[in-house]
Order: C-alpha cells, then structure tokens, then sequence
C-alpha cells in the first residue's frame, strides 16, 4: 500500500510540474493552433472564392484550396508540437520510414490517387461532362483524388476508381449524349415527307440540347422496307425519358401523313416441277 501511494504521488508531482514548467507554452500552443485553424479554413476560402472568379475548373479549384489548407495545418502542427515537448525531427523520419512501408503495401490505393492528379491536371472531363468509360456512362458529378463518381437519370451514383480511368478510351460528350432512332416505311413512301413530319415531331420535344442539329437521313435499304435514322442529343439526365417521347412523336408523325411503317415479310418463289410420281415402279430381276 505504501508502495502502492508512493508512485502515485511521484505521478502526481510529475504531473505538477510538467504543468508549472510548460503551462504557458500549452496554453499558447492551444492559441497557435485555433489561430491556425481559422487561417486555413479563411485561407482556402479565398483561394476557392478566387479560382472561381478567374473562371478555373471546379475540380482544380477544389483541389487548390484543399491542398492550401493541409498545406497550413502541416506548417501549424510543426510549430505546435515542440510548445508540448514533442521532438518534430525524429517523428517526421518515424513518417517517412512508415510511408514508405504503406506505399509498397497500398500500390493500388496510390494509383488512384496518381491516376486523379493526371485527370485533375489534364483534365480529359470535368464536372457536369457526359463520359462513356469501362462500360458505364453518366454525368460527372464529383472528382476525388482516389475515384470520380458518375450520376444517371435514376439518381444512381457509380464511383469508379481512377486507375480505372487513366489510360481507358473516354467518351465525352459534355452535359448532353447523342440518339439515335431508326423507323422503316414502305417503299413507294414520299420520303422527303417523312423525314420532313420527323424533323418537325422530334424539334417539339422537350429536353432537346439547344446547341446541336438534329439529324435526319436514310439508313439503308432493308428487306422490307427503307429504314431512316434520326440522331438528336438529348440531355443526359432525360435521355430515357425523351427517346420514349421521341419514338410515340414518330410514330404519330408518321400516321398523321399516311406513312405506313411496314412489317417484316419475305416472299418464296418455287421454281420448276417438284411433284412426288404417285406410284414408284418396282425393278424385277429376270
């Protein structure tokens, strides 16, 4: 017991006087340190507020003052850490040994942030885009360092790691994605009439892109009739909404002016006299 009583007020002697001697500088180190805090947050605030205003990417802007505010707090706790008796060098070695063990462990994790430095720096897309990459398509919601995350017209959000992009054919086609329809008519059908009441039912649909024609023409010449092809872009967030519009708008166009739309049909011509002899003559030996 006595034993027992000595440590603890040895503890608390030691405890005593770690706070006499170093009060003040844990007090002060505390200021530092909510000072430091603040500065960042208003530092990469301004940075933010200025990448805006000079019109930059929304990704780099982000990174920027990200990067600006980790950039700071590193600086503050450099000059915390000592106030609190804590030696910085042999921590910052301690760091450095123990990332470079993380780094050979989590190669894969450090791919996909190498891979978004390339996309953020070279900017292949940008938030807002339409891609097509890795068999999955949708609008650019959000570009982080270790995956991009994609959105569709059913709020489904798809997060592909960025190794995954880097390197990849990219199809971009920024805020709208093209469609393409096909209807048949029947030959001896006006074409020019067709495709004129077809341009005029798809330029009355809503959620078309402003920016860009839409395209009406021959496809080829089927079987059983002439197939014409329409390709209008559409805005990507109402893509299926509109290619159900668009297919009830030519369908009504084209009865409005007595275009049939045929249905697929193949005709059969027998040549010459296949006909079975009703009776076979029997070969008897002499």
């Amino acid at each position: 017991m006595d034993q027992e009583l000595a440590q603890v007020t040895a503890l608390y002697t030691q405890v005593i006087g770690y706070l006499v001697n170093y009060s003040f500088q844990i007090f002060g180190a505390l200021v530092v340190f909510s000072i430091g805090l603040f500065i960042s947050r208003r530092i990469a605030r301004f940075v933010l507020v200025l990448c805006e205003r000079k019109q930059l990417d929304i990704t780099l802007s982000r990174f920027f003052a990200s990067t600006t505010r980790l950039m700071l707090v590193a600086a503050t706790l450099m000059i915390v850490l000592p106030k609190f008796g804590i030696q910085i060098t042999p921590f910052i070695a301690a760091i450095g040994a123990v990332g470079l063990g993380a780094g050979l462990a989590v190669q894969g994790l450090l791919s996909n942030y190498s891979a978004g430095l390339s996309i953020i720096f070279t900017r292949p897309f940008v938030v807002g885009d339409t891609i097509r990459v890795q068999g999955v398509w949708g609008v650019v919601e959000d570009i982080h360092l270790s995956h991009t995350v994609l959105t569709n017209e059913d709020d489904e959000r798809i997060t592909i790691p960025n190794k995954h992009i880097v390197g990849e054919i990219i199809h971009n086609s920024q805020a709208d994605t093209v469609l393409e329809l096909r209807v048949g008519i029947a030959y001896g059908s006006d074409i020019a009439v067709a495709m004129s009441a077809i341009g005029s039912a798809l330029s009355r649909i809503e959620g078309l892109s402003t920016a860009r024609l839409t395209q009406v023409g021959i496809a080829e010449f089927g079987d059983s009739g002439i197939d014409l092809e329409a390709r209008i872009w559409v805005q990507t967030r109402k893509f299926h909404e509109v290619r159900f519009a668009a297919n009830q708008a030519i369908e009504s166009a084209l009865r409005e002016v007595d275009i049939a739309i045929p249905f697929p049909q193949r005709e059969v011509r027998v040549i010459g006299d296949y006909s079975v002899p009703t009776e076979t003559p029997i070969c008897r030996a002499p």
